[in-house]
């Protein structure tokens, strides 16, 4: 009888540690989708340089290093 018990507990431990999990993944955040203060601020800036016509497609870019 307490074996059988014992085997009730851990799989009810079991259980709740599955759905903690599934909790976790399905809210985790991928960190490389955060940005850091200073990658903000340097996306903000290349996009104000590109709504100015400042900026030039990496094909321009990478003929104008074979030079």
């Amino acid at each position: 009888m307490a074996e059988t018990l014992t085997e009730e507990k851990i799989t009810f431990e079991l259980n709740a540690i599955r759905k903690d999990l599934d909790y976790i993944k399905k809210h985790m955040v991928d960190i490389d989708t955060v940005l850091t203060p200073d990658e903000e601020a340097r996306l903000e800036e290349s996009l104000e340089e590109y709504k100015k016509g400042k900026a030039i497609s990496l094909d321009d870019f990478e003929k104008e290093m074979d030079k």
